[in-house]
């Protein structure tokens, strides 16, 4: 019933579409966070050769993770593994990622634990808030 009335829901109130690209460092949790915003859990992942395309629908708005249409985007970094003692800071990873002279783009550094979940909405609330222009509710 629920599949029903969702899929109702997005024929009256079609969700807006936004591609983004996620990257990183091997090991990094990339495909992690991607499956824990796509499905909601944690899966068993192994090493990605190639890349993953899926859909995230959050807040009525469509987010296709994976493509490489870049214009007028804007820059998330997730600050992953937040859980560990030795994680970089955010502030440690905007210093060695330079990302203060990124001059053209709105950006954003995000804590997070993809295994928990911790800020990874934060994150796309971030996101759905730059590019649609309200905030988030």
């Amino acid at each position: 019933m629920g599949a029903f009335v969702s899929r109702f829901w997005f024929m009256l109130f079609p969700a807006k579409e936004y591609k983004i690209v996620v990257v990183g460092l091997d090991n990094a949790g990339k495909t992690t966070t991607l499956y824990k915003l796509h499905l909601g859990e944690v899966v068993t992942t192994h090493p990605t050769v190639g890349s993953n395309v899926e859909e995230v629908v959050y807040k009525n708005i469509r987010f296709e993770l994976g493509h490489d249409e870049l214009q007028q985007s804007v820059v998330l970094v997730f600050a992953n593994k937040q859980d560990l003692k030795d994680a970089m800071t955010p502030a440690e990873i905007t210093d060695a990622l330079s990302l203060h002279s990124i001059k053209n783009q709105d950006w954003h550094i995000q804590a997070c634990c993809a295994l928990t979940g911790d800020g990874l909405y934060d994150g796309l609330g971030w996101i759905a808030q730059r590019v649609t222009g309200k905030a988030p509710s």
